[in-house]
């Protein structure tokens, strides 16, 4: 009787630790079942004030509408998104920490630096792609150049004659024409100038034959008469320049260069809590005012998934690496 008396006592206090651990763990223990409970952190790698930024802010302010908790933006800019895309990456894995930015941070820069402190593909857990920013060839409305066929005739003619800008060794203009050159068999000349209001002035200036930009940076300069546009840098035409071809329309798909913006988690962040931001996302991308937003920043609204996002960021990655070894562009 004694024997079964301590048994039972045993018992009793053995269920009581289990339920006391059980409701510690329930407490310290995030629920993703609850998320959101408090107010989401949504990283850009840019400053204040850029189409990047703007994006960010029209999203996370329809996303904070749909969740009933507060998107707040946080800029850290610097070191070509690395110091941004970083922090996301050590941020603890909860959900509550999320990135915005463009295709550097998810593809160019694994694919060229050497020393990245992370690994996009492991170390971010894909959300969706939600804008593509298509770029565009133009040159000088004086040139001689109608259209891309004869500018990369002149090249092929006098090799390196042909100047543009780029924004640095591997920035997105230097991986189009290097893409360009390799297509075609050309060889041009690649400037560096600090942003797109230089470049744009500079090929206006006559500094320089060619520029590669972004829909946004150059079609007021099209428009106005000052600039011509050649051909769309991607698969598809730009809403904005609706009667400009691309590339591939031009018979050089291998010189196509799809600029995107896109969200993550860190990895390791609870499935049902990514699968929530999904849907959220998905559903916040059908609004026609974020939509109209995004268009506005010369950008086209989308919603990719996180497979096919992450298929497009493997992919990419593996396209620019040999590139880079190809074109002998180092970052580093």
């Amino acid at each position: 009787m004694k024997r079964l008396a301590r048994i039972s006592l045993l018992s009793v206090a053995l269920a009581a630790l289990a339920s006391t651990s059980g409701l510690s763990f329930a407490q310290t223990t995030p629920s993703s079942e609850a998320w959101p409970q408090r107010p989401l952190r949504m990283v850009v790698p840019f400053p204040p004030g850029g189409g990047t930024d703007a994006v960010a802010r029209a999203l996370g302010q329809k996303l904070s509408a749909r969740l009933g908790q507060p998107v707040v933006i946080d800029n850290k800019p610097g070191a070509s998104t690395i110091i941004g895309t970083d922090s996301v990456v050590k941020a603890e894995p909860d959900g509550y920490t999320l990135l915005v930015s463009g295709s550097t941070s998810y593809t160019v820069n694994a694919a060229l630096r050497h020393k990245l402190p992370y690994d996009p593909l492991k170390d971010l857990a894909p959300v969706a792609i939600i804008a593509r920013a298509p770029l565009v060839i133009v040159v000088n409305a004086n040139s001689p150049y109608k259209d891309l066929a004869a500018l990369l005739a002149a090249a092929k003619a006098a090799p390196q004659t042909i100047h543009y800008a780029t924004f640095g060794s591997g920035s997105a203009p230097h991986l189009v024409g290097a893409l360009m050159e390799q297509a075609a068999n050309v060889r041009l000349q690649d400037v560096p100038y600090r942003g797109s209001a230089q470049a744009m002035m500079g090929l206006i200036g006559g500094e320089i034959q060619m520029a590669i930009d972004t829909v946004a940076s150059a079609a007021p300069h099209v428009r106005s008469g000052k600039l011509r546009a050649l051909a769309i840098a991607g698969n598809e035409r730009a809403r904005a320049l609706p009667s400009v071809p691309t590339v591939v329309e031009q018979k050089l798909p291998d010189a196509a260069f799809d600029g995107w913006y896109a969200v993550a988690a860190p990895a390791r962040t609870p499935a049902p809590v990514v699968d929530k931001l999904i849907k959220e996302v998905e559903a916040a991308m059908r609004d026609t005012h974020l939509q109209e937003q995004i268009r506005a920043q010369g950008m086209e609204p989308v919603f990719v998934g996180p497979k096919a996002m992450h298929a497009a960021m493997d992919n990419e990655i593996g396209r620019y690496r040999a590139l880079a070894h190809r074109a002998k562009i180092v970052v580093d």
